[in-house]
């Protein structure tokens, strides 16, 4: 057996000088902290969701870590981003909370009416993933529309590791969405959700192509990815790409299609028809 012996300070330096230009170099602040991001996230889905609060939780408490915790997570943000922070971002989104929290009640209600696996509204902010992914992508959508730098990002990618559900923050979704079983959806910057639609596990709402500017660099800021109109449904596995893809309101995409269209409103689009073989085993099993 191998017995570990502890370095001496000449062997140390030796290794260090490998490492000596990467530990010389710093940002001039650091980005917000991912612990304390994690921690005022989670103190903002108790105080919305009521469900989740006993009584014996102070509801002034959990607000003032939330405050506490988005005054200091935008400065940071801002000031890693080389920004000044006046204070009138965070005035403006915390004042946004309780409209926001009443937007997620009507994604609760979505959950319940559109799965019959669903026994109460408890049920659904506990154990359901699209919930927890739309809890934060509201709050993100609103900090990015705001103008605060990184932080939105950051809470979208907290999200995904979360929930296998990887939105950006600046797209723009509707009312009462319900995102069944969630893992490996991917919705687009710029795609536009309307109200009252379903989406269902591998759903990419995604880009078609990238454009380029005349010096070849990367086109930005410019639609690439689809619309929902209301009361579209989405199933498992489908891909829909394009910035000018608009699927009409309440049309159905059935699992496993590749669109790069536009569909009318009113309409079911299917993908090809497999021919399937069943092959008798023998009677072995």
């Amino acid at each position: 057996m191998a017995i570990l012996r502890a370095m001496d300070d000449a062997t140390q330096d030796a290794r260090m000088k490998h490492l000596v230009t990467l530990a010389a170099k710093a940002a001039a602040a650091a980005p917000p902290s991912d612990a304390l991001m994690s921690q005022t996230l989670d103190a903002l889905r108790t105080l919305v969701f009521p469900q989740l609060r006993p009584a014996s939780v102070s509801g002034d408490a959990l607000a003032r870590q939330v405050v506490h915790g988005f005054s200091v997570l935008v400065q940071e943000a801002y000031a890693a981003s080389g920004l000044r922070d006046d204070g009138a971002a965070t005035d403006a989104f915390l004042a946004r909370v309780p409209a926001i929290a009443a937007r997620l009640g009507a994604d609760v209600g979505a959950a319940f009416d559109g799965d019959p696996a669903a026994r109460n509204d408890l049920e659904i902010v506990v154990c359901y993933p699209g919930i927890r992914a739309l809890m934060v992508h509201r709050f993100a959508h609103e900090l990015d529309a705001l103008g605060v730098p990184l932080l939105p990002r950051m809470m979208a990618e907290h999200a995904h590791r979360d929930t296998g559900i990887d939105i950006h923050p600046r797209a723009t979704i509707g009312d009462a969405l319900f995102i069944d079983h969630g893992t490996g959806v991917v919705i687009g910057e710029t795609a536009v959700i309307g109200n009252r639609c379903r989406i269902y596990q591998g759903v990419t709402l995604g880009a078609k192509n990238f454009d380029r500017e005349p010096d070849g660099s990367m086109r930005r800021g410019y639609r690439r990815h689809p619309t929902l109109e209301d009361d579209v449904v989405v199933y498992a596995g489908a891909t829909i790409l394009g910035g000018d893809t608009v699927i009409g309101r309440g049309s159905v995409i059935a699992g496993g299609v590749f669109l790069t269209k536009s569909v009318p409103p009113g309409h079911v689009v299917t993908g090809p028809r497999l021919e399937l073989r069943m092959i008798s085993m023998g009677g072995t099993i």
